[in-house]
């Protein structure tokens, strides 16, 4: 039987109503009268706000059952709500703290050790170094995460100088979701210990889990210099270079682990995540189910199964085992990676609350390693773009432009099906898919200051030409064309133009609740934080669909196509011609079989693409109409252009 477990929002709630009450007490309780410089230094007001916040902790979290999990969750959401009220930080760490080792001690058993740390500041002995970071490591291996960060963070109080204590909080952090704390204890313990490469790895880690890609190669590349057999860091950089689309690079690094390795769990299922996109799906299967066979409890494999098929009732044991791994001591986001899983289960069967409520935890999930979406940031982007690249500015002339055709774009917003049109279009004997890669963001952020406020120079131009030409042939050698289907690229269409205004742009539009809504669904890495939130899905649509309008404006006639997913879906062949003669192409019936080309599609879709094109009877958000109001406001821009 399943345990029964706490959900996150509950244990959320909780935490939210605690930091008010808290919140409360500190403003009216007994020193509300006195300077606020003096509170931390009244003895008694602290001990009566202390007591009464404690007892307010027992009475609200005692009846609950709460896991590591959501103990991680119910702190998480108290100290956040006490930063949005402005509380002092020294106040929230102190009482977080409290926090912490309470909801710790309602366990019984290990309690005791960790309340030894709470008073270990007024013991008249306090414990040795050693002995905490014994006590430390103990609870790590057992899973008490949240005691283990007490007695980490009470031995760097007296010794902040201990590089291993700093790196072993960090991953205790990791485990809890408070993964920019993490990362700042890998850096100082780097700080104290130049040369720790386990610390550099779990650096790199952390910083891919937070969406910082080429931070993370730069980190994981510098462990391989320190230790270049070293295998969680390989692993952890195949990982990266997946991301950054260079997969032939990361399943080098796979077979060389599994050649020293055999049994390596993370190797076998990194290799069955490159055979699913290379189409070889009974390959795939196999690895995962290679890797749980050595570990059963291997949760990235079982959530890998269901990515590989459409899942059945005959699947139910399936979900019964998913069910029960979701509900171990998982870290925040191998908790999403499962939940995701799931929802696809009850998708797939059409249990459609089920499947929601999955998904929506772990978008919950997500978030805990993710920058918050910055709305005001993304509509000044898409201003400065507008502002820059003009009908005037792109028709004039373009020195230093490569006159090159060999580049298609093909974009839109992620999960609309540009994937698909890629794999039409690489379907033809003269064109090849290099996938999805992030030249374009790359140059953005190293000339960003240039590139949003006027258009590239001569220089600027013939560097970006040439670098991206070389990008092309390192991945599709001799191809006549090669398609790039980088959603995000439809961000820089001027730039682009400006560069290679002799390039064709496909622009894929699908209905955008429907799109936004497959977003939602997806386990993205955690760079797209506007995926996890339906209103910042919308926000994100909204400005998306601004800077397209005009694209559509000021790129030159002839310059972009637009195809209707919903078109292309329904009758497959009018809009694949369209395509083939926009790009000058003569027709070949392979591109109607695009679903048998052998290439590698490292994109979400990798599965559908596989699929014969099955026509589609209508929107699918209906189903989900009654969880997504955030998403209807975006049914008027399903009738744009």
């Amino acid at each position: 039987m399943l345990l029964k477990w706490l959900k996150a929002e509950e244990a959320t709630q909780v935490g939210t109503a605690l930091a008010d009450a808290f919140a409360s007490d500190l403003t009216h309780g007994p020193s509300r009268a006195r300077p606020r410089a003096t509170r931390r230094e009244t003895a008694p007001d602290d001990q009566w706000l202390l007591q009464r916040f404690l007892q307010r902790v027992d009475r609200d979290t005692g009846p609950l059952e709460l896991n590591v999990f959501k103990r991680a969750t119910l702190a998480n959401s108290f100290k956040w709500r006490l930063r949005e009220k402005g509380i002092d930080r020294h106040i929230i760490d102190d009482a977080t703290q409290a926090l912490i080792v309470r909801l710790s001690g309602n366990r019984g058993g290990p309690a005791a050790a960790a309340k030894s740390v709470a008073v270990s500041a007024t013991a008249s002995k306090p414990p040795s170094l050693e002995a905490l970071f014994a006590q430390g490591n103990a609870c790590m291996a057992r899973g008490a995460y949240l005691e283990a960060i007490g007695f980490f963070q009470e031995l760097l109080r007296l010794n902040p100088e201990h590089a291993t204590a700093r790196n072993t909080l960090g991953a205790a952090l990791c485990k809890v979701g408070e993964y920019d704390d993490a990362a700042e204890q890998f850096r100082l313990a780097i700080a104290s210990k130049r040369d720790y490469w386990e610390a550099h790895s779990n650096l790199g880690t952390v910083l891919r889990w937070k969406g910082r890609i080429v931070e993370s190669e730069a980190a994981l590349r510098h462990v391989l210099k320190l230790k270049p057999t070293h295998i969680d860091a390989q692993l952890s950089l195949s990982a990266t270079l997946v991301l950054l689309g260079r997969w032939r690079e990361a399943k080098a690094l796979l077979e060389s682990v599994r050649k020293r390795a055999p049994r390596n769990v993370a190797a076998l299922v990194g290799l069955a995540g490159i055979a699913g996109p290379e189409g070889r799906f009974a390959e795939a299967e196999s690895l995962f189910r290679r890797a749980i066979e050595i570990d059963p409890e291997a949760h990235a494999a079982w959530a890998g199964i269901a990515f590989l098929r459409r899942m059945e009732p005959a699947d139910k044991a399936w979900l019964e085992r998913a069910e029960a791994i979701a509900a171990g001591q998982l870290g925040p986001l191998e908790q999403a990676t499962i939940r995701y899983a799931i929802g696809k289960f009850h998708d797939d069967l059409g249990e459609f609350d089920s499947a929601f409520d999955n998904f929506r935890r772990a978008n919950d999930l997500q978030k805990t390693a993710a920058e918050p979406y910055d709305r005001k940031a993304r509509a000044r982007f898409v201003e400065d773009m507008q502002r820059t690249y003009t009908r005037a500015t792109l028709a004039g002339p373009l020195p230093g432009a490569s006159d090159s055709v060999q580049p298609i774009f093909v974009v839109g917003m992620p999960r609309s099906g540009t994937s698909m049109v890629e794999q039409i279009i690489a379907s033809h004997p003269l064109a090849r898919g290099a996938g999805e890669f992030g030249f374009w963001s790359d140059a953005i952020r190293e000339h960003e200051s240039a590139i949003r406020s006027e258009l590239p120079g001569e220089p600027l131009r013939r560097k970006l030409a040439a670098g991206y030409l070389r990008a092309l042939s390192a991945r599709c050698p001799d191809a006549p064309r090669v398609v790039d289907k980088t959603p995000f690229n439809s961000d820089y269409l001027g730039l682009i133009h400006a560069v290679f205004p002799r390039a064709r742009v496909i622009y894929v539009r699908r209905n955008p609740i429907d799109t936004c809504l497959s977003c939602y669904f997806q386990e993205f890495s955690t760079g797209m934080n506007f995926s996890m939130d339906l209103s910042d899905l919308a926000h994100y649509y909204r400005q998306h669909a601004r800077l397209i309008a005009h694209w559509r404006e000021v790129l030159p006639a002839g310059t972009m196509l637009e195809i209707r997913y919903e078109e292309l879906t329904g009758d497959q062949e009018p809009s694949t011609r369209r395509i083939l003669d926009f790009l000058g192409l003569e027709w070949d019936e392979h591109c109607l079989d695009f679903q048998k080309t052998e290439s590698t599609v490292m994109t979400a879709s990798f599965w559908q693409v596989r699929q014969e094109m099955q026509r589609r009877a209508g929107a699918r958000w209906h189903v989900y109409r009654k969880f997504i109001r955030p998403l209807l406001e975006l049914k008027d821009l399903d009738r744009a252009r």
